[in-house]
């Protein structure tokens, strides 16, 4: 069954009117003609599918029948919580739709003593960039996200962290994880290291440094996929 669909707030009308870029898209990109139908999903309920028929294309607007709605909520069936040590905006606006696509449930961006400290998370935009990964993957849930101010304060609050870090543990199996930490360039501090001694830590089966970004999406998807 194919669940991908369009985020719109006027979804769940008996009659919806696409026009504009809308219009263009479904038309010119994905190649609709009347009859098909498409998934809709507003962004106030956003766990019920609305599945419409396109009645009528013309040059510059097409109108849709409701034809079913249904509670559909589309999502990982394992839970992931990702700590991960701040980087730069840029590098984890890159690897975002990646980690909705692969199901991470939440991130906790942590200050870290390597952290970059120059630039500001932009939630909001972050937001802008999951939904157009959800509509492309089917996914109904945003990712959850919050900050930390070091990391003392997240493992105090989540003392079953796994920590990602070099070591001699190559863990095989990842079933157990639910919540992991991610450190940022440059590594955990010595300080960092300290609060850390007593918390599980595990590396992957590669000889390679990883980037954070690249960890991120390597750690999220042995775990979830």
């Amino acid at each position: 069954m194919v669940l991908i669909y369009i985020l719109d707030d006027e979804a769940g009308k008996e009659t919806l009117h696409v026009r504009g870029e809308l219009h263009k898209y479904l038309i010119k990109v994905r190649r609709h003609k009347e009859g098909d139908e498409v998934n809709f999903r507003a962004r106030e309920n956003i766990e019920v599918l609305y599945t419409y028929k396109i009645e009528r294309v013309e040059s510059r607007s097409a109108e849709l029948s409701l034809i079913s709605s249904k509670v559909e909520v589309i999502k990982s069936s394992k839970n992931l919580h990702v700590g991960w040590c701040m980087i730069d905006s840029n590098s984890i606006e890159k690897v975002l739709p990646s980690l909705c696509e692969i199901g991470v449930e939440k991130i906790s961006f942590i200050s870290c003593e390597r952290s970059q400290k120059n630039f500001k998370l932009d939630f909001k935009r972050f937001e802008r960039i999951m939904e157009a990964s959800m509509q492309q993957c089917g996914r109904s849930t945003y990712i959850k996200f919050d900050t930390y101010k070091n990391i003392k304060d997240f493992i105090d609050k989540f003392p079953n962290t796994f920590v990602f870090d070099f070591c001699d543990d190559a863990l095989q199996n990842y079933s157990d994880i639910k919540t992991v930490l991610i450190g940022c360039e440059g590594g955990f501090s010595s300080k960092e290291r300290d609060v850390l001694a007593q918390i599980k830590r595990f590396r992957l089966d590669t000889p390679m440094v990883l980037r954070s970004e690249s960890a991120v999406l390597a750690v999220s998807g042995k775990i979830l996929l």
